[in-house]
């Protein structure tokens, strides 16, 4: 999957840093879990992370996950979003992907951007967002 291929119609596109861990787990089943009533709003959702394709799968076949997600390896795309950001744990410096969602209408263009998003709730306040877009 591409993101030009998505081109036509709206996207909600969230970035988030890892497969398989606690907050990108429980953002990803959310999703999954309001699949349903994003394509009843016509809004497609897709996942990015820097992981790669053999990641998602394995991913998206443990937590069975309805959503489609994009490996961005190079972080190209990541760092174009402007989510490729320094970060900090514990005093250490370290690249990483700041957890944000982008609304994007049928157009291409962003209509609304969460950055640093806190995951509970996120996915629903993404769904009232895109119900009134569309």
């Amino acid at each position: 999957m591409s993101l030009q291929s998505l081109r036509g119609r709206p996207v909600v596109l969230y970035a988030y840093p890892k497969d398989d861990t606690s907050g990108c787990t429980a953002q990803a089943i959310d999703f999954t879990r309001l699949k349903p009533d994003f394509e009843q709003a016509g809004v497609t959702v897709v996942g990015i992370s820097p992981d790669s394709v053999k990641k998602h799968d394995k991913f998206k076949q443990k937590h069975e996950l309805g959503i489609d997600l994009i490996a961005d390896e190079d972080k190209s795309v990541l760092a174009a979003l402007d989510v490729w950001k320094e970060k900090s744990m514990y005093g250490r410096k370290y690249m990483g992907v700041e957890r944000s969602t982008f609304l994007i209408d049928k157009d291409g263009k962003i209509a609304r951007i969460w950055r640093k998003v806190s995951v509970p709730g996120h996915a629903e306040e993404v769904l009232e967002a895109a119900r009134a877009l569309s």
